[in-house]
């Protein structure tokens, strides 16, 4: 019954890998049409899937779910990662994960008329609470442009869920993801029409070094597994569960955490972060929160 739950918690595992890989890999802020370019030229990997699977084209409904998929998926990466040029990367995920869970409540109860109660509202609740919690750093002063910004990423990542879970309504998970990353590809090369984009991908100063450029593909590759394993775990999970599958994002802070816990003391010179009692006793107060969601989620 639960299996959605064990690849949900892998997702947000290589997540934080790929998270950690950025954090060494990015001197400054990410451009937000170079890397969700690249993103999204990088999902038409899903292609090797194609010899292994029988696919067929989708109907006419299923086609529709796809192409809507495909179009909030990319306009939910621009907007995050413009968010990202202009703001705090903490400050920028702790708003789409304190708002995402929210918002994909109120889409399952439009757009597929289900809701969240007892036990496992308790546990939305909790999970939620723990994804804010731990990632919560100092005060911060809200602007319109930033909400407006992080809204709409948060709108169309929400929207990514409902829409992934019609097409897996439609047909098998992996025919689903196959098709909905090829269209995610064709949307993503309107990008190609800014001149100066395209100078920035062909252009020979932008090679990675043989160190940075296995970072890198190993960073992006975390993150491709994450993605897969999360649309996975969007297939298996029932829809009243679609709003915890998100929630549980509290995990991918505390995997984070330990990560960078670890890189600190036994490999400083890769990454030294200084972590006092508070932001101990704050993780740990998450971690607790978390334990219990899941508590309520399973008993």
């Amino acid at each position: 019954m639960f299996s959605w739950l064990i690849v949900i918690i892998l997702s947000y595992l290589f997540f934080s890998l790929a998270f950690f890989g950025d954090k060494l890999i990015l001197s400054g802020p990410p451009n937000s049409k170079l890397y969700t370019f690249y993103v999204g030229a990088l999902s038409l990997l899903v292609i090797f899937f194609i010899p292994f699977i029988k696919l067929s084209f989708p109907s006419a409904l299923g086609l529709l779910w796809i192409v809507l998929e495909a179009i909030v998926y990319i306009l939910g990466l621009y907007a995050m990662f413009i968010a990202l040029e202009k703001f705090d990367v903490s400050r920028v995920m702790t708003t789409i994960g304190a708002t995402q869970p929210i918002i994909i409540l109120i889409l399952t109860w439009i757009f597929l008329g289900t809701v969240v109660t007892g036990a496992n509202l308790l546990a939305f609740i909790m999970l939620l609470l723990a994804s804010i919690v731990i990632s919560m750093e100092g005060k911060f002063k809200i602007t319109g442009n930033y909400l407006i910004l992080l809204v709409f990423s948060s709108l169309m990542f929400s929207l990514d869920y409902i829409f992934s879970k019609l097409v897996f309504f439609n047909m098998s998970f992996l025919q689903g993801i196959v098709w909905m990353r090829i269209f995610s590809f064709l949307f993503v090369l309107i990008f190609l029409f800014d001149k100066s984009l395209r100078i920035q991908i062909f252009s020979k100063k932008t090679t990675l070094n043989k160190k940075t450029g296995l970072l890198f593909l190993s960073t992006q590759s975390a993150g491709g597994i994450a993605g897969l394993l999360q649309s996975f775990a969007i297939s298996l999970a029932p829809v009243s569960y679609l709003a915890i599958v998100n929630s549980l994002r509290g995990v991918q802070y505390v995997f984070l955490f330990i990560i960078t816990l670890f890189f600190s003391f036994f490999f400083p010179k890769i990454l030294k972060e200084d972590i006092s009692k508070k932001v101990i006793l704050q993780k740990t107060i998450a971690i607790i929160l978390i334990v219990i969601g899941l508590a309520f989620l399973i008993y």
